[in-house]
């Protein structure tokens, strides 16, 4: 279970929010001035004009000293300005229909090798069962063998097959020249082979010789949002520039083969998938971009213990590497979710809801009085939601303690039933979905959060630029969407 958040709120976390919003809000104080001096001059008749010319020429120093503080102003209101940044669109691979795996066909195949024993075998059984994912998930084509073999050309192969499957719909969505792209972020925890998998992309597409890349790894399922807060920050300082963000996670030679419980709770969960996003600070592509980032908020625990070492990649008493999940793992997530949301509120949530959790947390913290903690209702700041699907535990947790609806919830719900846990990429399916039921309109918020390993959480706003037409040949859900959303039925959690 995770932890109530309306038990306890951290003051220095809100404290924190604010900040971000002085230091990155300069701009938002600025605004208003200039808009009201600008209209101010444009109401100005030629008659006013020329008397305010005749008044000023005999009081040269007032013009001296306005004209300096307009410059002035003006100066700090460009400079402070940061440079927008735009989601031009997005793709999301699909596996082809021979590497879907039931229920059934992943146990079958667990038992034909051999390597685990019946209890672990009814354990896997069990999870299955509880975790939320549907029969038509993927898995990589090695472990759909009778006798799995992965080797680095396999991993390799289905890195290839996700990543390059993405671009290629994506370049052809947005008609871009890969020439074009500036920046390349590709994020992947646990698959790093040397050449890197952004060197794979370089040389697949012929990227240009001073392309910026970066390739990230072990940084867990919030990787994706931090790839996208790398890409911000390098197209603030780039002008004129795309940046080509690559979300993914390879299965082949992460899957463990031994019988350590909380190593095989990964192998249950986890699907093949990935996504390629493109962002642009060029002012032009405006027009035809879907969405802007208006907000990126990271959390990072790692400095305590017991958050550092919840998620671990290690071997087994027999040698077998696997991942391990700590039992702390949903009391940290809880606590980094927790961190991250209060930093976020001072600047997303409307002035209302700012006022009244303000003042109850006074009434809390200094007045000492024994009133209930207000949790901020973020429905008001977001109309829809992109949960990383990691499992159901945590997106039944979150509903009950966001207090979201199962309409906001059924995008996470949905992408878990139908890819399982595509880590990092999976925030891109639940959005795609919210496109094809034909949701987004303009003006929407979208929030976007994550967590991982280390351990951290991550969110991302943003703002719908235009009404989002369904496009049924390239998204990922149009050719089935008939089917969702679907009622799955809840169960109790395994002893």
């Amino acid at each position: 279970m995770l932890p109530d958040f309306k038990q306890s709120v951290k003051l220095k976390y809100v404290k924190l929010g604010y900040h971000y919003l002085v230091t990155h809000g300069m701009y938002l104080f600025l605004t208003p001035f200039v808009g009201v001096l600008v209209a101010q001059v444009s109401s100005l008749s030629p008659t006013d004009l020329y008397l305010l010319w005749d008044h000023l020429r005999f009081n040269l120093i007032s013009v001296i000293l306005c004209s300096t503080l307009l410059v002035f102003l003006s100066t700090i209101y460009f400079l402070s300005r940061p440079r927008p940044v735009y989601l031009v669109d997005f793709a999301c691979h699909k596996s082809e229909d021979g590497l879907k795996c039931s229920r059934k066909t992943f146990i079958d195949r667990s038992r034909l090798t051999g390597l685990f024993n019946e209890e672990n075998l009814a354990f896997q059984t069990r999870i299955l069962e509880r975790s939320g994912l549907g029969e038509t998930t993927y898995v990589p084509e090695t472990i759909m063998k009778l006798q799995p073999n992965p080797s680095m050309a396999a991993a390799r192969k289905e890195g290839e097959a996700v990543m390059f499957g993405a671009i290629d719909e994506l370049f052809a969505k947005t008609n871009l020249k890969p020439k074009n792209v500036g920046i390349l972020v590709v994020n992947c925890s646990l698959f790093n082979p040397t050449p890197s998998l952004s060197a794979m992309i370089v040389n697949h597409y012929k990227l240009r010789g001073n392309v910026l890349s970066y390739n990230l790894g072990g940084m867990g399922c919030s990787a994706g949002l931090i790839s996208v807060d790398l890409a911000k920050h390098l197209l603030q300082s780039h002008p004129n520039s795309y940046a080509l963000v690559v979300s993914t996670e390879n299965i082949t030679l992460n899957w463990y083969f031994g019988n350590n419980r909380s190593m095989l709770v990964p192998n249950c969960l986890f699907r093949v998938g990935g996504a390629a996003i493109l962002l642009s600070n060029k002012r032009p592509d405006r027009s035809r971009s879907k969405y802007e980032l208006i907000h990126t908020v990271r959390t990072h625990k790692g400095a305590d213990e017991k958050c550092y070492a919840c998620v671990t990649q290690e071997e087994d008493a027999d040698g077998k590497i696997g991942v391990s999940l700590s039992k702390d793992l949903m009391a940290v997530a809880g606590d980094a979710l927790k961190t991250n949301i209060t930093t976020l509120g001072p600047l997303v949530l409307p002035m209302s809801e700012q006022l009244l959790f303000f003042l109850i947390l006074v009434g809390r913290k200094l007045l000492k009085m024994k009133i209930k903690p207000y949790i901020p209702n973020f429905k008001l700041a977001f109309e829809h939601f992109c949960i990383h699907a990691g499992g159901r535990a945590v997106l039944d947790e979150l509903e009950k303690n966001l207090q979201l609806s199962e309409w906001h919830m059924e995008p996470s719900r949905m992408t878990l039933y139908r890819f399982g846990n595509t880590s990092s990429s999976s925030l891109w399916y639940e959005l795609a979905y919210t496109e094809a039921k034909g949701r987004i309109r303009k003006g929407d918020r979208i929030w976007q959060i994550a967590f991982g390993s280390g351990f951290k959480c991550n969110s991302a706003v943003w703002k719908a630029l235009r009404t989002v037409k369904p496009a049924k040949e390239t998204n990922p859900w149009m050719d089935e969407l008939e089917n969702f959303p679907i009622t799955v039925p809840r169960v109790l959690p395994i002893n």
